[in-house]
């Protein structure tokens, strides 16, 4: 039952499910949530930190970045299920779609400098 309600707190805040559907197209650093979403750094962390407690995410240290993508291959029976359902919703939806324009343009080398 721990896992369901972690699971869906997580979900229960747009800016985390429009996390989720940026990480679906590629695996991003925190300047560069940070600058799609248009939030501060600390707040991005914590949705980061939220959707990776609930097992959403997980994220790889890559030289100076940590990249964060999105848990496909796991042992929780409830991420299984969900990560497929948020991948088939809001396909019509303009912020999900300006985001993903966005993601498509954001560099990290710009961003957070080299």
């Amino acid at each position: 039952m721990r896992r369901l309600s972690k699971a869906f707190k997580a979900l229960s805040d747009s800016n985390r499910i429009r996390i989720l559907k940026m990480l679906e197209i590629r695996p991003l650093c925190v300047c560069e949530i940070t600058e799609v979403l248009g939030l501060a750094a600390s707040t991005v962390s914590k949705h980061l930190s939220i959707l990776r407690d609930a097992e959403f995410i997980l994220d790889n240290k890559d030289g100076k970045w940590v990249n964060y993508y999105l848990n496909d291959k796991n042992d929780n029976e409830v991420i299984e299920y969900l990560l497929p359902l948020i991948k088939l919703s809001l396909p019509d939806e303009d912020t999900i779609k300006n985001d993903a324009q966005k993601v498509s343009t954001v560099d990290r080398n710009t961003l957070c400098g080299i």
